[in-house]
């Protein structure tokens, strides 16, 4: 198999087995880390629980990987020493603290204060699209941990995707991993993880917009309660 560009996208996910321990993660970012040059390909990484998993999976594969984490400074505390422990734990992993351009004190005197409660999809433009368009303009890949199980939105998430947003193919390793499975698999390996996660917080964003949610809530129900919102807009 050859590497599939936005320009020749051509969907191989059906020939990547899904019967082995990883569901086919492996088979996924082998393929991924031996067809695209080290410079065409980056995981954009939340760093929260599938991260994690993924983190791990790849550091098998790659172990001087290039991730991505879009700081968007409104993050948990719990969130950047989580970051703090994956970089101790696999040091030659190459972790990108990527900022926005328009600092917070720049973007209150714009736009004026708490942008998020007044234009929470604005917010997430300048704070996380911008910077992974920026992040993504010199590749040709990009990984995901997106899970088919996470919300209808993503449902139908395949193992290669034609990302129109950013003109880009996205990769994601984990569709047909289940929450339980993530959890196993951190539990087994005794891996890092954001503690907000054993506090109802499934999904973890930015604090201004991340609740936690009940034991029968979905998983992206925390996510911007007080809007119809929810995605950020890096995977819409």
């Amino acid at each position: 198999m050859t590497a599939i560009s936005y320009e020749n996208w051509n969907s191989i996910s059906d020939t990547f087995p899904v019967d082995n321990e990883s569901k086919g993660a492996r088979s996924v970012l082998e393929w991924a880390y031996s067809n695209y040059e080290d410079e065409k390909i980056v995981y954009a990484s939340s760093f929260g629980a599938e991260a994690i998993v993924l983190i791990d999976i790849i550091h098998q594969v790659k172990p001087d990987a290039h991730i991505v984490f879009l700081d968007t400074a409104l993050h948990f505390p719990e969130t950047y020493d989580v970051i703090e422990k994956i970089k101790a734990r696999f040091p030659a992993l190459n972790i990108e603290m990527k900022k926005a351009a328009l600092t917070l004190d720049a973007q209150r005197e714009q736009y004026g204060s708490a942008l998020w409660k007044k234009d929470p999809n604005q917010c997430c433009h300048i704070r996380k699209v911008v910077p992974l368009k920026e992040a993504l303009d010199s590749k040709t890949a990009w990984i995901s941990g997106l899970r088919r199980e996470q919300s209808p939105s993503r449902a139908h998430t395949e193992f290669l995707n034609k990302d129109e947003k950013f003109k880009n193919i996205k990769i994601c390793p984990l569709i047909h991993w289940t929450w339980d499975e993530v959890w196993a698999y951190i539990d087994a390996k005794g891996l890092p993880f954001n503690k907000l996660h054993k506090e109802g917080y499934p999904s973890i964003g930015c604090f201004p917009c991340t609740s936690p949610v009940d034991v029968n809530g979905d998983s992206r129900a925390g996510r911007w309660t007080q809007s119809s919102k929810t995605e950020c807009g890096l995977h819409s």
